[in-house]
């Protein structure tokens, strides 16, 4: 909602500033926004964009683009409840592990999509790559393969292959907002040569009209860059950390789990894991779990 919010705050404040000076004498006049839209430019712009992302990034990554770009319009991917959720879902499944033996989560880790605990908890139930990440984290510790201090190294690898495959689509982003800039004078540059190879010589009001055209494609070429795509990517960077932060306290709660400590100390070292928006206090979360999440 903040990102729309600010999009119209950006496109207004454009909006209104170039009728102001359109309209003169402290007058308003809308009509002439009109005047910035002219199809060729659009064309050429939005050409050497798409052309430029489909010839720099593989099809997997350009999804990944989409994706995270409209991801930034639903705000923040987690809230204090949603972690509070996770939580309660962890220390449910610990107290399990601590009464019954690593043995009884077999049936959780080893199917985690038709899991009757993990059910009870839709948010992190619905978060595939978190279910997998957990399950994945406690298998091999279920079944014998490893000794929990081996445990570590396996969930930070699969967490910086979450952050790789994260990243790849920002930095697409990134470059195109960057790029932007100089496709604007490109699309200005080819105005020029037809106004200089078809109207000059003319009508003086239609070289100004030709002229103004040009520049009509730097000036988006340079908003989009600075106030749509270059914001979106470092929105979409910011909600990348949010996710990455929900799987640290998956992976730090899991692994202290794992190294003997009681469900609710494995919850607590979890908890130290999150910002200040999102991080309940510690008497809170002992509370919280304690009573069931009444």
């Amino acid at each position: 909602m903040l990102v729309i919010i600010g999009f119209i705050v950006i496109f207004g404040g454009v909006s209104v500033g170039f009728a102001m000076a359109a309209g003169g004498h402290g007058s308003m006049n809308f009509g002439a926004i009109g005047g910035l839209f002219h199809l060729n430019e659009f064309i050429a712009l939005g050409g050497m964009t798409f052309g430029c992302m489909i010839v720099m990034a593989p099809m997997t990554i350009l999804k990944g683009v989409i994706k995270q770009g409209l991801g930034t319009l639903k705000g923040a991917p987690f809230t204090q409840a949603d972690y509070e959720e996770l939580f309660q879902c962890m220390y449910e499944l610990f107290q399990l592990g601590r009464k019954g033996g690593m043995i009884a989560l077999e049936e959780h880790v080893m199917n985690p999509d038709a899991s009757a605990l993990f059910q009870k908890y839709p948010k992190f139930h619905g978060n595939h790559h978190a279910v997998e990440y957990m399950a994945d984290g406690l298998k091999p510790i279920v079944d014998g393969r490893i000794k929990p201090d081996q445990l570590e190294p396996l969930m930070a690898r699969s967490l910086h292959t979450m952050e790789d495959e994260h990243h790849k689509p920002v930095v697409v982003m990134t470059k195109v907002a960057d790029s932007l800039p100089a496709f604007g004078i490109v699309a200005a540059v080819l105005g020029i040569i037809v106004v200089m190879m078809f109207k000059i010589g003319g009508d003086t009001a239609v070289v100004g009209q030709g002229i103004a055209t040009a520049l009509a494609g730097t000036f988006f070429g340079i908003f989009g860059s600075y106030c749509v795509i270059g914001p979106i990517a470092t929105n979409a960077d910011f909600n990348g950390h949010a996710e990455l932060t929900y799987m640290k306290v998956i992976k730090s709660s899991v692994i202290s789990f794992a190294n003997g400590l009681p469900p609710l100390v494995a919850c607590e070292v979890g908890r130290r894991e999150l910002s200040e928006d999102v991080r309940m206090g510690s008497g809170d979360l002992e509370t919280l779990l304690k009573s069931g999440g009444g």
